[in-house]
């Protein structure tokens, strides 16, 4: 993504389509046999570690991939043994291709949201690239990917792309520095398009797209990328990637001051309007 450039910087060696759900499966049915043994409903468990009864049933119909403290949250209603028979289990999920294994936890969190924000100085967050310019990103990547990779790559990114249609009820907020807009990835044509698409983004009513200008005295993005998600259970959750490797941040303090940096951010970039008006302004019109 989430800064999401690297997210497909996985293992060589691509998953294929049913080795996800499989695991999936298995380490919901592992929790539903250890729910049961401890005479629990989803109802009376799903508070017991402040998710929802409707998401404990998905987790266990392996319809969801389990939030990275589950079994550690599992383990203080299920006991010590329970959290590590959970643990291993977790070890053993398998990424979906186009996605690493270190970015899956991610892309799940992504999908149950309810608020998505994102800053990013490198590239476009992949939730709002057009095909044409996540494409030039992966023709980018080094090592070379192969044709198969790149295609595994493209599609995923593009599968993920649908939570903007069907979220609408979650609020989606993009803070972009304008030098990447700048730098003219692919050329002339892909720009355009890029821009086309961002525009065509910031009109849907549930998503807030701001332009960082080129130029700021003060700036409270020094950190770097950094992606926010409020998960059902009304909890947040930080989330940073660079080079290979990823780092989910689940501790209040941690997360507390991300939402800091992010919050200083949107009062630093351009408003709404003005950042549209920049965007139609590169785009051409007068």
């Amino acid at each position: 993504m989430a800064g999401d450039d690297n997210e497909d910087r996985g293992s060589a060696g691509g998953a294929t389509q049913t080795e996800l759900p499989e695991g999936l499966k298995i380490f919901g049915s592992v929790l539903q046999t250890l729910r049961k043994e401890a005479g629990l409903t989803q109802n009376k468990f799903g508070p017991l570690v402040q998710y929802s009864a409707g998401y404990i049933a998905k987790i266990e119909q392996g319809k969801r991939f389990p939030p990275p403290d589950l079994p550690k949250r599992a383990g203080r209603v299920l006991g010590e043994l329970a959290e590590k028979v959970l643990t291993a289990a977790a070890l053993h999920l398998r990424r979906k291709p186009g996605l690493a294994s270190w970015f899956q936890q991610w892309a799940a969190i992504e999908e149950d949201a309810l608020a998505l924000y994102a800053y990013e100085c490198r590239v476009i967050p992949g939730l709002l690239q057009p095909e044409p310019y996540m494409r030039e990103v992966h023709h980018s990547h080094l090592p070379p990917m192969t044709d198969s990779q790149l295609e595994d790559r493209v599609g995923a990114r593009l599968s993920r792309q649908t939570l903007l249609s069907k979220r609408g009820n979650t609020e989606f907020s993009f803070i972009i520095e304008q030098h990447i807009l700048e730098r003219d990835l692919g050329g002339p044509q892909v720009t355009r398009d890029l821009i086309d698409h961002l525009i065509s983004c910031a009109r849907l009513r549930h998503v807030e797209l701001l332009i960082m200008p080129r130029r700021r005295a003060e700036h409270g993005g020094l950190s770097g990328p950094l992606y926010l998600a409020q998960t059902p259970s009304r909890e947040w959750l930080g989330y940073t990637e660079a080079h290979d490797c990823s780092y989910l941040f689940a501790e209040p303090n941690q997360v507390g001051a991300m939402l800091q940096r992010y919050g200083r951010m949107r009062g630093q970039a351009l408003d709404s309007e003005a950042s549209m008006a920049l965007l139609q302004h590169m785009r051409g019109a007068p």
